[in-house]
Parts: C-alpha cells; sequence; structure tokens
C-alpha cells in the first residue's frame, strides 16, 4: 500500500517520517535508482548512491552528465529504492547544487553510507526536494494517501 507524508512547505522532513526500520533502510548500504525526464521526454533511470539530511535527498555526480542536464530541463525526479521486500520512492523537485559547500557535505554524507568516492573535480550534488513518499508497510510513519 502507497502513503504519501504532508510536507505543508513542500519540503518533507525525512528523518521524522521514517519509522526506525525505514531509518535503517535509508541508511544501510543500498543503491537506488533515479528516475529524470529525457531529452524527447521520456524516462532516464540510473543506479545511485543517495543520502539524505533536513529532509533532502542528495545525490552525487558530474556535472556533465545527463541526469545533470535532465534536472535542469525539468526538475521533477524521483529515487527509489528496494531490498526484498522492502522499498521506497521519494518524489520530489530537483535542483543541481555546485556550491563547494554543498558539494562537501553530500561527499561526507555520501562516504558516511557507502564509500569514500574519487575524486571528481566537476562534481555536483542533484537535491531532490521530497513532495511525495511511497513504500512498504513499515518504513514510513504516514497517513493514508486520500487522492
Amino acid at each position: 500500500m502507497g502513503y504519501m507524508v504532508p510536507a505543508p512547505d513542500r519540503r518533507l522532513h525525512l528523518s521524522r517520517s521514517l519509522t526506525e526500520r525505514g531509518q535503517r533502510f535509508v541508511t544501510d548500504r543500498h543503491l537506488a535508482t533515479l528516475s529524470t525526464i529525457g531529452p524527447q521526454g521520456d524516462l532516464h533511470v540510473v543506479a545511485v548512491g543517495f543520502t539524505y539530511v533536513d529532509g533532502a535527498v542528495r545525490i552525487i555526480t558530474s556535472g556533465d552528465g545527463q541526469k545533470v542536464r535532465n534536472v535542469e530541463r525539468d526538475h521533477r525526479a524521483t529515487i527509489a529504492q528496494v531490498s526484498g521486500p522492502e522499498w521506497l520512492s521519494i518524489a520530489g523537485r530537483a535542483v543541481v547544487e555546485r556550491e563547494p559547500e554543498s558539494v562537501d557535505l553530500a561527499v561526507r554524507l555520501y562516504a558516511e553510507r557507502y564509500r569514500q568516492p574519487r575524486v571528481n573535480p566537476t562534481r555536483v550534488v542533484i537535491r531532490i526536494d521530497p513532495e511525495q513518499v511511497l513504500g512498504s508497510a513499515g518504513v514510513w510513519r504516514a497517513t493514508p494517501r486520500t487522492s
């Protein structure tokens, strides 16, 4: 069953909305898929690592990649993670952050969840501000969807 977590300011504070099981699920080492809208209007889906802090999903990537171009053209994005019977998806508005402080934070968070990433002088961050979340039972502390 899918659940939608209300986000009054269109920004979801994931740490308050995830159950303890959900917290473990998004901090254990799992890869995910990032879906963006490609140049021809089709879905562009790639495997990525992601992290979150203060209600923002963060993905580190090269600044000249297709996913970056997609987000700059169309801000819709969804991250999805699956492991056995557990799954979640987080959809929202994505932006590309290039500021050194934003990149440093995202790299530090990525290293905590996965491993230290290779040096990449063109690295940027894709940040998703969640607007809708779905997941398997027990992952989100949420109210049932009404729409």
